[in-house]
């Protein structure tokens, strides 16, 4: 067997009703004022208000900023890092959806070394300390809470990374009572990135893994068996907290196994399209599924006998071609736009989108089939 390091965050707290003991936990490491990263939405629903209930009650200081943006810009992480380091924290705190959580996460590192964002984009390039950081994630999808990855928009609308264990939460708090009221759209989409991250984790070619094989295999199995429910007209607190677990599990596996060719074609719609992360990923899913049919044959069909696991398959084609098909089934009958042109990409557009995700190598070299810019160009030209 081969050699292998696995890391992840360090402690994670999985209980429903778990943000209202957020003061307690703060207070337990000696912090006393605590900046929050959140969203405005966040705010109007009401989701913010139990966890800064909870700070006062601890005695511990906090300020809320709400100026989060999806698929947060370099300027927006600046200004938090400014508001943060004039209030003084010691903690920070994100709290919301994947960007909150990627923003926080640059918030403490910056707070602790100033350094230049541009510097670190990248693996391994940032440098500590930073401060302490809790992040509670308010969506079943990015699994940021427990990985070491903060995604960012650079002033030309390119997405790039940094990453470094540094970027590991000290604490993850999982509370699915905070996502009982998350729109379907939002759900689905959330929930089929998380997906991406268990079905890429497991396909990888590079550090896959038996920790994060089992992680992988258990998060899909979690998530494909819970989101019609979770994005029913009334989905069940299990269905909330098995998609919220089975995010965190994902995201322990691709933390440690890295995702490919479905997230590389989905940032530069993100970045010039403003495509909310999830749904880019779910545009692009099932393309990149049938690309990677021969090179991930085995590999999938393994993972059709664990999403599937009352139906028997001749030989690992059938049983390769059956995952794709399920996938791909789900995917159509989720609550989001199906194709490229929903979200404002015309034809003109794909040799724009295609170069851009030539860029993003450090995923393309993980995808189990070599991606060149005609596939690229393809795969987009299939989902217009």
């Amino acid at each position: 067997m081969s050699d292998f390091i696995f890391e992840t965050t360090p402690r994670a707290i999985c209980r429903f009703g778990g943000a209202q003991e957020l003061g307690k936990l703060c207070a337990e490491t000696g912090a006393k004022r605590a900046f929050i990263l959140s969203d405005p939405g966040l705010e109007k629903a009401g989701l913010t208000s139990g966890p800064c209930a909870s700070l006062r009650q601890a005695g511990v200081d906090y300020l809320l900023w709400t100026g989060v943006q999806a698929d947060p810009p370099e300027k927006s992480i600046l200004e938090a890092t400014r508001h943060a380091l004039e209030f003084g924290a010691d903690i920070i705190i994100g709290l919301g959806g994947g960007s909150s959580m990627d923003t926080a996460k640059l918030v403490a590192l910056l707070c602790g070394k100033p350094q230049n964002l541009a510097d670190i984009y990248g693996i391994g390039l940032a440098t500590g300390p930073r401060l302490r950081l809790i992040q509670v994630p308010t969506t079943a999808g990015t699994g940021s809470e427990v990985t070491p990855i903060s995604i960012v928009t650079t002033p030309t609308s390119e997405k790039k990374g940094v990453v470094s264990p540094l970027l590991y939460p000290d604490l993850a708090l999982l509370d699915a009572e905070l996502t009982m009221g998350l729109p379907a759209p939002i759900t689905a989409a959330t929930g089929i990135d998380a997906m991406v991250h268990a079905i890429e984790a497991y396909t990888t070619k590079h550090k896959k893994n038996p920790l994060s094989d089992s992680l992988a295999i258990r998060a899909l199995q979690l998530m494909t068996a819970h989101i019609d429910d979770a994005v029913s007209a009334n989905p069940g607190r299990a269905a909330r907290e098995a998609m919220l677990q089975g995010s965190m599990m994902a995201g322990m596996a691709f933390a440690n196994a890295p995702v490919a060719a479905v997230h590389a074609l989905a940032y530069p719609l993100g970045g010039h399209f403003h495509v909310p992360h999830g749904l880019s990923n779910a545009l692009v899913l099932t393309e990149v599924l049938k690309f990677n049919r021969d090179a991930a044959m085995r590999h999938y069909g393994e993972l059709a006998s664990a999403v599937m696991p009352d139906q028997r398959f001749s030989n690992d084609a059938e049983a390769c071609d059956a995952f794709i098909a399920f996938i791909a089934a789900m995917v159509a009958r989720m609550p989001f736009a199906q194709k490229l042109r929903d979200v404002g990409v015309a034809q003109s557009d794909l040799d724009m989108l295609a170069t851009d995700a030539m860029k993003v190598e450090r995923l393309l070299i993980n995808n189990p089939r070599e991606v060149t810019f005609d596939d690229a160009r393809a795969i987009y030209a299939r989902v217009l």
